[in-house]
């Protein structure tokens, strides 16, 4: 599920709540099934992304890892290289 929602913490960049937002706002998108909802919808799928960003931002910023952070240009690097492997 959710494929396409990035990994947010592990990152030696700050996390913006722009990040954040977009990852809750992807991950309501597919739970509800709704791309853009109806207006009769709007005011509960608003309301979702909302609770899910406060929710994603408390957990990211109460997580403890001993693993280093990650370089999000290595990161992008190397799934460059695994996509040049895989699909020539």
């Amino acid at each position: 599920m959710c494929r396409s929602i990035k990994v947010l913490r592990k990152s030696n960049l700050i996390v913006t709540p722009e990040d954040v937002s977009a990852a809750a706002l992807q991950f309501v998108r597919k739970v509800s099934g709704f791309t853009k909802p109806s207006q009769a919808n709007t005011e509960a799928f608003d309301r979702a992304v909302e609770e899910v960003t406060q929710t994603a931002r408390r957990l990211i910023f109460s997580l403890h890892s001993a693993a280093p952070p990650r370089d999000r240009e290595t990161e992008t690097r190397k799934a460059r290289e695994r996509s040049r492997l895989r699909y020539g």
